[in-house]
């Protein structure tokens, strides 16, 4: 580590380069935290995990007694003494809504997720068939949605700028979605054979939204379209990365200053050769992906609308787990039959990552979690956690420390802390090892909790 900051000082060391390595030594140093631990209020297991994408300071968790939890993961409640002296940040529950509630779930939630604008609102989705809009100021319900069937898992765009839809995957073979802006629900999405598991949206646009089913099939709907788009097939796969734009963009310089080099005039692109009819008239060649005005019905049908794609399959089972990367180049998905899968979006093909052998759940989704530079990829994997390297698929760290199934975890970017809740109704926070001890520290006040 010292070696580090001094080659930044001394300018050997770009501050991005210094900035990357510092963090993936955190990451993997990482352990369960010996100075901060979240009491969990709940008595069921806990289902979902998310940190406010807005400020990174409140986590929100929804679990299977019907009860959904807010924590100030910045500022603890209170300090308690620990091994040799030291102080373990308590962070308690800054409020909870459960049963009690006069507008509370009555079963199960599967599903808690933050407004990604504001920590003024956060959306739960329950085995009661209800998605609920929540005032985190007034603990009040704002908004509710009546659902077919259980919601397995919900879902909003964080990059959303001109719509405010909440995906949702119920048990019900349609995928629908609730606008906040109308509390109506804004159309469905036909095409799952069987319930809807688990849903992400792209990281790369606002309209495509992703989905997985128990039929084992992912499905990539652009919401202003009729019909989905892409339907992945495990069989259609290719090898290796995409090439890197870096590359290509080298060629085309290196290619440039030679002509300039020469002399030569490369401000008038070379026309490619077209074929010519019997009239001598050109033919004009269409681009790749784009579908003719005429010809048969099947091809004049979007490619995720064939009926030859359309039985294509992801998993041999269901769906349980899916998460894109922060560049929205590449999607993972986890299914019931243990796979674990990287696929190249731009393609649709399967990458052929072998992933080291993992047991996972089959009941129920699972939620996965990528570091900010997608290398590592973490997943619960029955009564542990496991970190594979997305590329290699090699298992980098375990993380072992629940007494029963892992269902969910969260990776802070912001801290480079990982939260994993489960079964044992604990939320546990890994954290990388403290260079400077914090034994003075005390509780700090703040007025502001969260935004209005």
């Amino acid at each position: 580590m010292w070696r580090e900051i001094r080659d930044r000082e001394a300018g050997k060391t770009r501050p991005n380069s210094f900035k990357n390595r510092v963090s993936s030594s955190r990451i993997f140093d990482l352990q369960l935290s010996n100075y901060k631990d979240v009491v969990s209020p709940h008595r069921g297991s806990i289902n979902s995990l998310q940190v406010d994408l807005t400020e990174g300071r409140y986590l929100l968790s929804g679990a299977s007694d019907a009860s959904a939890s807010v924590f100030d993961i910045q500022h603890a409640t209170d300090f308690e003494g620990g091994g040799e002296g030291a102080l373990i940040a308590k962070h308690k529950s800054l409020i909870t809504i459960d049963k009690q509630h006069q507008n509370g779930h009555k079963f199960a939630i599967s599903s808690a997720i933050w407004y990604t604008i504001d920590t003024g609102l956060f959306v739960t989705g329950s085995y009661d068939h209800y998605i609920k809009v929540w005032d985190t100021n007034s603990t009040q319900m704002v908004m509710n949605f009546k659902m077919p069937g259980k919601v397995y898992r919900t879902a909003m765009s964080p990059l959303a700028t001109s719509h405010m839809l909440i995906a949702a995957g119920t048990e019900d073979v349609q995928v629908r979605l609730c606008d906040i802006a109308s509390g109506a629900f804004a159309h469905t999405l036909s095409g799952h054979r069987d319930g809807v598991m688990t849903v992400e949206w792209s990281t790369s646009s606002e309209w495509v939204l992703v989905t997985g089913g128990c039929d084992g099939a992912i499905r990539f709907w652009d919401i202003r379209r009729a019909g989905c788009f892409l339907v992945l097939d495990q069989s259609q796969s290719q090898l290796g990365r995409r090439p890197p734009l870096l590359a290509r963009s080298a060629v085309n310089k290196v290619s440039t200053s030679k002509a300039l080099s020469k002399g030569q005039n490369i401000s008038v692109k070379p026309r490619l050769p077209q074929k010519k009819s019997g009239s001598g008239n050109g033919i004009k060649h269409s681009p790749i992906g784009q579908i003719p005005a005429k010809g048969s019905l099947k091809q004049r049908l979007h490619p995720g609308m064939l009926s030859s794609q359309d039985r294509a399959t992801a998993h041999y089972g269901a769906v349980t787990g899916l998460k894109t990367t922060e560049d929205g180049m590449y999607l993972l998905s986890a299914g019931s039959d243990s796979r674990i899968r990287l696929w190249d979006v731009k393609s649709g093909r399967n990458t052929l990552v072998n992933f080291e052998t993992a047991r996972l759940q089959t009941s129920k989704p699972i939620q996965l979690a990528t570091t900010q530079d997608s290398n590592l990829v973490f997943v619960p994997c029955m009564t542990s956690v496991k970190a594979f390297d997305i590329w290699s698929g090699r298992t980098r760290v375990t993380f072992r420390g629940h007494y029963e199934y892992v269902n969910c975890c969260w990776f802070s970017s912001q801290d480079q802390e990982l939260y994993t809740g489960g079964n044992d109704r604990q939320i546990l926070v890994w954290s990388p090892a403290r260079l400077i001890s914090n034994e003075d520290a005390s509780p700090a006040e703040d007025q502001d909790n969260w935004s209005d």
